[in-house]
């Protein structure tokens, strides 16, 4: 869990500190994003490897040998010296990172009898969630008081204390012994392309206006054709990179297709209702972040209840709830206005929050608990990769959406303030008699008062849009309740393999 809390609060650390590193570098604001980009890239390869990886190795090795280079790799990122030497060890960091979670919770499934999955994954779960909740007051506190590069050097002694835990209490995994004759060069090189592009797309394709760009049209077509290379090789290895044969497990397949659309709600939203906060709303960071640390707090509460109930009740039950909670969160949040108060904001994110904490155990200790212990790694593996892919599309589509719907509801508005209509002209002249009386001259009070009409127009226009992407999720997390059908009945603990 120690491990897992380093590499999810790395993800969420810097993005505060990224303009100090962009001073630091005498870099552009889209040069210095690499450093987000580079290790979401890498993390996105080595992410499904992991259980080939870990056969390869050993599961323990391989764990121990991913905290050493997530560890090194942060400590240098904190000594870099350039852009080119941060993107370089940040790289190096996604690359060690990769096998945190995945690993976790294969060690978790093997380690602990099936009746007490759902305690030990809520366990850990409610430290995995901790780490997005303190990452950016952490990082922002980190980088006022001392320096950017102090949210990479504090990793070093915890990554030493996650070491020494591992190699004292985690046991070989007698299920990762067997040894790979024959390395699949080219599985590793299709899974290269095809996660290499598709997420660099995903992460930069806003800032290039998506297809308006030729290299986004250009990667979107090596990534899906390098997938679909993929799926035809690695079916047919014998010791595939990725096991795609694992999708013929009806849980694994169900609880994978929603971990992707679930992740997809939850990044949508932790990226809408920030810029929410503080652009519609201007509340500052500090005030923002009072309005969503509650959302967390409520979504370990949840957690916690799931462990007790995981193998009493069924599990489709959990998710039903969860997934009908995470949808009526996103239903208020689509209503709010400029006129909404601060504690009208914070119930809604409530619900959301213990609508996500009832998912997410069940339905990763579901999914993995439907393959052969044997598979662990491969289908932990397999499992987040979904869960990223999910959360990088969230995270594009929320983006795109704010500033095209945006665009679209501000031209809509726009064509209703104009000379012909009465509401537009008494509000427009009650303006310039406001900017007339703080000593604005009668020029001047005019272009004022036309400014404070646009820039209503504009507020508007972005509350219009930010409804429409909480309304999207709303959808997404609806969608979500026929696909427990797929799962069959299960009250935890249930034998592995057997929704094959």
């Amino acid at each position: 869990m120690l491990a897992t809390i380093l590499e999810v609060l790395d993800v969420t650390i810097g993005n505060v500190a990224l303009p100090h590193m962009q001073a630091s570098f005498s870099a552009s604001v889209d040069e210095v994003t690499w450093v987000l980009t580079s290790y979401l890239v890498s993390n996105g390869i080595v992410v499904p490897m992991t259980g080939w990886l870990s056969t390869l190795f050993g599961r323990k090795r391989f764990f121990m040998g991913s905290t050493v280079l997530f560890t090194v790799s942060s400590m240098l990122c904190g000594l870099a010296w350039d852009l080119k030497s941060m993107v370089f060890f940040r790289v190096v960091q996604g690359m060690g990172g990769a096998a945190m979670i995945p690993m976790s919770q294969a060690v978790l499934m093997e380690a602990f009898p099936p009746a007490q999955h759902g305690l030990a994954m809520a366990v850990w779960g409610m430290g995995l969630m901790a780490a997005p909740i303190l990452g950016p007051a952490l990082g922002g506190w980190i980088t006022d008081n001392y320096s950017w590069r102090w949210i990479y050097y504090v990793n070093l002694p915890f990554g030493i204390i996650a070491l020494l835990l591992q190699g004292a209490f985690i046991p070989e995994s007698p299920h990762q012994t067997r040894k790979i004759e024959r390395i699949d060069y080219l599985g590793l090189m299709l899974v290269v392309l095809t996660i290499g592009a598709g997420q660099i797309v995903l992460d930069r394709g806003e800032r290039a206006d998506w297809f308006a760009a030729n290299w986004v049209w250009v990667s979107s077509g090596v990534s899906m054709l390098a997938l679909g290379a993929l799926i035809a090789w690695e079916t047919r290895h014998e010791h595939p990179v990725v096991d795609l044969s694992l999708f013929g497990y009806r849980a694994f397949a169900a609880g994978a297709g929603m971990s992707t659309l679930l992740s997809f709600t939850l990044y949508g939203s932790l990226v809408t209702w920030p810029l929410y906060l503080q652009q519609v709303m201007g509340y500052p960071a500090l005030q923002a972040g009072l309005a969503m640390a509650p959302r967390g707090f409520a979504t370990m509460t949840s957690m916690f209840f799931v462990g007790q109930l995981y193998g009493k009740v069924d599990t489709r039950l959990i998710l039903m709830s969860g997934f009908l909670l995470v949808a009526l969160g996103s239903y208020q949040m689509a209503h709010f206005t400029v006129e909404s108060s601060f504690w009208a904001m914070v119930w809604p994110s409530l619900v959301h929050g213990l609508g996500m904490g009832l998912t997410f155990v069940p339905l990763s200790a579901t999914a993995l608990a439907a393959v052969p212990v044997a598979r662990i790694g491969n289908a932990s593996g397999l499992y987040n990769l979904m869960r990223n892919t999910g959360a990088s599309i969230g995270i594009a589509v929320a983006g795109t959406f704010i500033v095209r719907r945006s665009q679209y509801h501000q031209a809509i508005l726009g064509m209703h303030v104009n000379p012909t209509n009465p509401i537009a002209q008494i509000a427009l002249s009650g303006a310039t008699e406001l900017a007339a009386a703080h000593g604005a001259p009668p020029v001047g009070a005019e272009q004022q008062a036309t400014a404070m009409i646009y820039g209503l127009v504009q507020r508007q226009a972005a509350v219009l849009a930010f409804a429409d992407v909480f309304m999207i999720l709303t959808y997404v997390a609806l969608a979500m309740v026929p696909m427990l059908l797929w799962l069959g009945r299960s009250r935890g603990g249930g034998g592995a393999g057997a929704a094959h």
